[in-house]
């Protein structure tokens, strides 16, 4: 009979992570102040301390731990290995893993994509952004460049509100008003200098007031009378008519227009002395018992004047329009 070969007595397992504890603990050294150092999470330094190696990302990254780990607390750091290698029956034969520093958490793959999705998501949203604002602030310099009046409405002295089209012949918007029984001024210049010579103008006669010319001679005679020489001054009865000061209760409205505007001036009476549309460039002076009503279609396109001293009209403008009373107390 053969002899019984003696038994080998199986080498205890010892867990090198509860000696990785105790070198902790014996230097008052929490779970967070070594996770922080080897750069690892809480829940992984547990891991290591309790010897749940098999949750950690396989066994060479495990031994690589443990041996950080063993650097740290000033441990035979071989020692611990052989340890880990015993409690893991893992073999290390060929293994070139060392000690690292610091250990690093693996990066997912689905995490690398889900940043650079996420890039490419803001980058996206940034070109939209920048493109919207383009087209937005084309928009509003095309608004600004082409904001004007396109149509006014206008009050009659019947109570009647007439709607008028800017972009209408001024002929067919003084038509209209005339069938809305607007009344239109007979505008005279006093004075119009033309070359060598001074032409006074004299405001048309209506057809009951006009004298039937005699003859022909009589008529030149007339047309002659109103031709002064350039080196003479203009006749001195027109001049102090035009230097004389306003009756009693009248006032005088200037207004020179920068833009199209639809212009009515009304005096103390309710009679309308002016409704039309006025252009660019054009000018109104009229006198009429005070306090004179001035309503503007487009304020900002009218300069006024009362009586020779500028008047604001910012004030009193709504929208676009303006009304206001001119020679009031």
């Amino acid at each position: 009979m053969k002899a019984a070969a003696p038994e080998v007595p199986a080498t205890p397992r010892v867990n090198p992570g509860e000696t990785l504890r105790k070198a902790r603990e014996s230097r008052g050294w929490t779970v967070a102040d070594v996770a922080g150092q080897l750069n690892l999470t809480p829940q992984r330094l547990s891991q290591i301390e309790q010897g749940a190696f098999d949750k950690l990302p396989g066994h060479t990254f495990a031994r690589g731990y443990v041996r950080a780990y063993a650097k740290l607390l000033d441990i035979d750091q071989n020692r611990l290995v052989l340890e880990f290698d015993q409690f893991t029956g893992s073999d290390a034969a060929g293994s070139n893993v060392h000690c690292l520093g610091r250990i690093e958490e693996p990066v997912s793959y689905s995490q690398r994509i889900l940043r650079g999705v996420s890039f490419l998501v803001l980058l996206a949203l940034a070109g939209l952004s920048f493109f919207w604002w383009q087209e937005q602030a084309e928009r509003r310099a095309e608004d600004l460049s082409t904001t004007n009046i396109e149509h006014v409405e206008v009050e009659g002295v019947d109570g009647t509100t007439q709607i008028h089209s800017l972009a209408e012949p001024e002929d067919q918007a003084v038509e209209a008003a005339q069938a809305a029984g607007s009344v239109l001024p007979l505008l005279a210049e006093p004075a119009l200098v033309t070359g060598d010579t001074a032409v006074v103008a004299e405001p048309l006669p209506s057809p009951a007031e006009a004298e039937p010319v005699v003859n022909e001679a009589d008529a030149a005679a007339a047309a002659a009378a109103l031709t002064v020489p350039a080196p003479a001054a203009v006749d001195t009865a027109v001049a102090a008519e035009l230097a004389a000061p306003l009756a009693a209760g009248e006032a005088q409205v200037t207004v020179n227009f920068v833009a199209d505007c639809w212009t009515q001036l009304t005096d103390a009476n309710g009679k309308v002395l002016f409704s039309a549309l006025k252009r660019k460039g054009e000018s109104l002076q009229l006198t009429g018992k005070a306090p004179l009503e001035l309503r503007l279609g487009f304020a900002r396109g009218a300069q006024v004047s009362l009586n020779g001293s500028p008047v604001d009209v910012a004030p009193f403008i709504s929208g676009e329009t303006a009304r206001l009373k001119l020679g009031g107390q």
